[in-house]
């Protein structure tokens, strides 16, 4: 580390982290404080880049400016991330700031640990990329946030442990709030335990079982209303971290559980709201009838939240269980899913196959085709869903397209908290669903609705495609807004009048931007800004 480094808050931080690896992982010390340099560039450059695309820094002489106002910088100018945070800044700096070094430290710890192992099923290789997005959410500094763990947390949960454990609780009928989740998960792992009557068997994180629920609900454990099992199942951790992939199942296929799990990652609390156990099955309802009637009906691949459950105790947040269905078994031969977190690092071999396959040279006009067939898999569904009453939350994180020999083939799309509905559109389109009372999914506000999809889909995931295809084959930012605004444009055409007002909103010279280091600093919800749209005038 450079003597700047190990002067600042930073190194306390990082002396803390080394101390722990050296008791608990020696192997892992010297790559630790060898990457923590690196680590803390990564974050600053983000910091750096979100700073002056929400007008808190001014930008430098020369800094160019790509789609949507977003610059990228070659170096964080700083040591320590948190010292690039202007003096004058409003809210919770300090905090922020925290969140700053905790995201170094575990990025470090994460580049220090060996590298993905090739997955078997498509749901293990999918998991074995997302651990080459090694930072994390592709716009968010604090991409690798951790707070609530400490260093022996992180070595024994986070993505690239590889392996973890799902716990259970058997939960008295009359706290118990929802689907008999336990009930599906005895269905397809028989060896768990079955519980007398009047108990459900409800999965937990076991870091949340052994740390949280000790200390919050002492009274439902002591009262027999909650009991802790000794019952555990083996499960891989996803990049979502309470997102677990379990045991291929005695059916064969694959399933996630997502449980609370009561840590900060980016911006959020990674507990799950009681709302969202009960929307997550009729939300996944309801889509499935809305895709089946869509024209690209065969290249949308739901990953249905089929059954959530809670227990509204306290926060009602703590002990929350969504069973999600995975991939295997579900795909064509020679197709492969790749988790959108990992989409920018492998987009330069996803052309050079895809030009194989076409029979073009690799070069940038695979790259322009490559973003053209890329850009109708994507947009075309989601602009009719959003037309429809349904917003997506389509950023990378959600997203697995699939691809056979580099040709985009479908898109596999994940967790459903985080969309919006519109309950007009949705019942004009014939639809409605029943959801939990005040559930923040729900907007009468087509303004939110766009919101939700413009900045998932365009600005987080297609912009960040955009880029990396820049790099790695050359292709002019301009040429590649124009593909993407050829979609946009065919498909509202498609479409008659019904889609006028969206499609002048997604292509308005101004578009919201998610500002991510304005909602930390304020500790609220999204909070969004305008900054130029690149699908503007672009016909």
């Amino acid at each position: 580390m450079t003597r700047s480094l190990t002067a600042r808050r930073l190194a306390l931080h990082a002396a803390h982290a080394g101390a722990s690896l050296a008791v608990h992982a020696p192997d892992l010390h010297d790559p630790f404080m060898a990457a923590l340099p690196e680590a803390a560039d990564i974050v600053g450059r983000r910091l750096r880049g979100a700073l002056v695309r929400e007008g808190l820094l001014p930008a430098a002489p020369g800094d160019r400016f790509h789609a949507f106002h977003r610059v990228e910088y070659a170096h964080a100018g700083a040591d320590d991330p948190a010292d690039l945070l202007p003096a004058d800044l409003p809210g919770n700096a300090a905090g922020f700031a925290a969140e700053l070094r905790n995201a170094v430290v575990n990025l470090a710890i994460a580049m220090a640990r060996p590298g993905p192992r090739d997955g078997g099923d498509p749901d293990e290789a999918a998991v074995a990329a997302e651990r080459l997005a090694v930072a994390g959410h592709n716009l968010h500094p604090c991409g690798r946030t951790r707070l609530g763990w400490d260093t022996t947390d992180v070595l024994e949960h986070d993505l690239e442990a590889g392996h973890t454990r799902v716990g259970f609780l058997a939960v008295r009928d009359d706290v118990h709030l929802g689907d008999d989740v336990g009930a599906a998960l005895r269905a397809a792992y028989p060896e768990l335990p079955e519980l007398p009557p009047g108990y459900r068997l409800q999965p937990v994180h076991p870091w949340q079982r052994d740390t949280v629920l000790p200390g919050r609900y002492g009274d439902l454990l002591a009262g027999g209303l909650v009991r802790i099992l000794d019952a555990e199942l083996g499960a891989v951790p996803t990049a979502a971290l309470r997102t677990l992939l379990l045991p291929a199942a005695a059916d064969g296929g694959r399933r996630y559980v997502k449980v609370s799990l009561d840590i900060q990652v980016t911006s959020t609390r990674r507990s799950i709201s009681i709302a969202s156990t009960r929307n997550g099955p009729a939300v996944s309802r309801v889509l499935h009838q809305l895709v089946a009637d869509d024209p690209d009906a065969d290249r949308l691949l739901l990953m249905a939240e089929t059954a959530g459950a809670a227990v509204p105790a306290g926060s009602g947040r703590d002990m929350s269980a969504i069973l999600r269905d995975g991939l295997t078994g579900r795909l064509h031969p020679g197709e492969r899913a790749v988790p959108g977190g990992a989409l920018p690092l492998l987009a330069a071999g996803l052309v050079g196959e895809f030009a194989a396959t076409t029979g073009r040279r690799d070069d940038t006009s695979a790259a322009a085709a490559f973003l053209d067939a890329y850009a109708r898999l994507l947009l075309p569904p989601l602009l009719r869903l959003t037309v429809r009453g349904v917003a997506l939350e389509a950023h990378l994180q959600n997203c697995l397209p699939t691809f056979t020999g580099g040709v985009p083939h479908r898109l596999a799309v994940r967790d459903f908290a985080g969309l919006r509905l519109h309950p007009g559109r949705l019942a004009r389109a014939g639809h409605e669903v029943a959801l939990w009372p005040a559930s923040v999914v729900a907007t009468g506000d087509v303004a939110v609705l766009r919101a939700k999809l413009g900045y998932t889909a365009f600005q987080a995931h297609l912009g960040e495609l955009v880029l990396r295809l820049g790099e790695s084959h050359g292709l002019a930012e301009d040429r590649a807004w124009r593909l993407v605004r050829a979609v946009v444009d065919e498909t509202y055409d498609a479409l008659g009048g019904a889609g006028r007002d969206d499609h002048a909103a997604f292509t308005a010279a101004t578009v919201p931007h998610k500002a991510l280091v304005r909602m930390r600093l304020a500790g609220g919800g999204d909070a969004y800004l305008p900054v130029e749209n690149p699908l503007h005038a672009r016909t």
